[in-house]
Formats: C-alpha cells, structure tokens, sequence
C-alpha cells in the first residue's frame, strides 16, 4: 500500500493505523436459523443525540434486559450515517462485534471495533474503518465513553464470550426512534435510511429480543428468510420473496407509532435544523468541561489525559438534555 493510501485510510477512524488489524466482515449477510445466544450475552444499543451508550444483558428466557446506561463523553460528526472516508461521521446501523475486534492495548485504553463497513454499507460504497467504541474523551468518527466506561462494557463483552457468545450486536442509532422523534427529524435527508433502522429498532424495543439482520436492495431487513430456503442474501441485489417472521406485537407497535408520528407533525411546530459544530457530548460531561476546561477534563477522562477532542465544539453541541 502506498504512503498516501495508508495516511487516507488512517482518516477513516479515531485510531491510527498502529492499531492491531481486526477481522473484517462478510461479504454476505447470512440469516441464521433459530440463532442460540447463552444466558449471559450481551447487546450495546448507542444513541447519538442523547450521547448514551446502553449495556443490556440476556436471560433465560432470551430476553434482554437493561444492565447500565453510559453517558457518552463524546462523539463527531452530526446525525447520519458514515458514508466516506475522513468525514468524521460516527457510524449508524447494526454491527456484530466478535472476539477478534475487541482490542484490550487500544491507545484509548480498551476499544472495540465495530467492524464499519459492514455488508450492507460496503454494497453502498461507504468507506472508512477503525470505527471503535473506546475510551478517553476523543472522537474522529468513534464512541468515546471515557476510559472507566470502556473498561466496564469491554469486561461484560469478554465475559459473555467466556460463556459462548460468538458475537455480540451493536445497534447505532441517530436518537431514540420515538414518534415525537421522527416527526421532529422528518425533513432530514437521511429519514428515509433512518426508517429503514427503525424497523429494527421496534423489534427489540417490543420483543427485547435480538432482531436477525440481512440486507438486500440496499436496505437492512430484519427477522426475514428468503422463501427459497437460501440461507444467504446480497447487499446489492433486488430482494428475494421473503417470508417475514416479525412479531404481530411488532406491527401493531408499527402502526401505531405513525399515527402518533403523524398527529405530532400536524400539531407541533417544525423545528430548526440542528446547528452542528461538531458532534455531541452528554450533558453530564459538558457541564464538566465548562466547569474545570479540557486540561483537567482530560485527567479525568483517560488514564493517560488523552485531550478532549474540539472542547470549543463539544460545548457548542446544540442537543440538550429531555429533547
């Protein structure tokens, strides 16, 4: 490789190319019958806006349930998915996360990849990697949860493989995908492909089960099999006849959430486009990094007092708590 294609590739993510190499996803979703989790596993569900990372763990029933919410310390970019290399944009979608991505030396401590592109994002021709959840309060594209955050999630991950979890699903979102949410964010460019997140998003919230994931027609599709029995789908072609094994909860949970959608956006007044500066910060730590400033802001958040990233920017972040 090049020495200008290694310094573009170190753009894509919010760790340097010194990093270890990490596995890199399949070339095809493959839909797994009946997937067994042990009791025990976990599931990571982010959400931007609100700048919170939740930690949820299964039971004996398959079920999970919330162990810890995280406030995150940081976050780049603005609302939307990642799409290229060096934009800054901190990915969304839904990504398997196995042993082989979880880096224990991270130079932010401890850090998980997410294993950006996946599948789907590669068929749509996003680039970028290095994309981590990791510790300190930095990000150039990654989830920055200080470097006591990441040490509690990376423990519950390399427990959870301890008891035979093969891999664990994070599940990025721009906000919590509530109807007053949707109706709020209905004019964004991106609603159309934050829809398509939200299919996913109500299985869990109704089911708290772990929804299956493919894609075909370059969209995700959840708990759906191809009608031929075939177990894989491409990215890229046009869908196969699918048959949906989505809970009848789910639907109704579906509808009911766009009537909702839809009597807001008649009712409320349109909001403003967010003036983005740079990413986000939970309000807990903004509140800190106003108080004490990035010098002792950073002593705070890493053992090695790795700098806040874009302080003048994290403070400007225009979310506020409870919107």
């Amino acid at each position: 490789m090049s020495v200008a294609l290694v310094l573009l590739a170190c753009l894509g993510g919010c760790v340097s190319a010194t990093e270890d190499v990490f596995e890199t996803a399949k070339a095809a979703y493959t839909v797994k019958a009946d997937k067994v989790r042990p009791e025990g596993s976990i599931l990571v569900r982010i959400f931007k806006e609100e700048s919170e990372l939740e930690l949820w763990r299964s039971g004996s029933d398959g079920r999970y349930a919330l162990v810890k919410s995280f406030p995150m310390c940081r976050w780049s970019g603005k609302l939307g998915p990642k799409k290229a290399t060096g934009d800054r944009q901190a990915p969304e979608g839904f990504y398997q996360v196995t042993a082989g991505l979880m880096n224990p030396n991270s130079k932010y401590h401890r850090s998980f990849n997410l294993g950006f592109p996946n599948p789907l994002e590669k068929s749509l021709g996003w680039s970028g990697d290095a994309l981590m959840v990791h510790g300190a309060c930095s990000s150039s594209g990654c989830y920055a949860m200080t470097d006591d955050g990441v040490s509690e999630i990376y423990a519950a991950a390399e427990k959870a493989f301890a008891l035979g979890q093969s891999d664990f699903q994070v599940q990025a979102f721009p906000f919590r995908m509530t109807p007053q949410q949707m109706a709020k964010h209905a004019s964004d460019p991106n609603i159309s492909f934050w829809r398509n997140l939200k299919s996913g998003y109500d299985i869990f919230e109704v089911t708290r089960k772990e929804p299956e994931v493919s894609a075909c027609a370059g969209r995700y599709v959840f708990d759906s099999r191809r009608k031929d029995g075939v177990a894989s789908m491409d990215p890229r072609a046009a869908c196969p006849t699918l048959v949906a094994e989505v809970a009848p909860e789910v639907s109704e949970r579906r509808k009911a959430d766009l009537v909702a959608e839809r009597e807001t956006a008649r009712t409320s007044v349109p909001s403003t486009a967010f003036a983005y500066s740079d990413g986000g910060m939970n309000p807990r730590f903004r509140d800190l990094l106003s108080r004490l400033g990035p010098q002792e802001m950073s002593r705070l958040t890493s053992r090695t007092s790795v700098p806040v990233s874009r302080p003048d920017a994290a403070l400007a972040d225009p979310f506020s708590a409870g919107r």
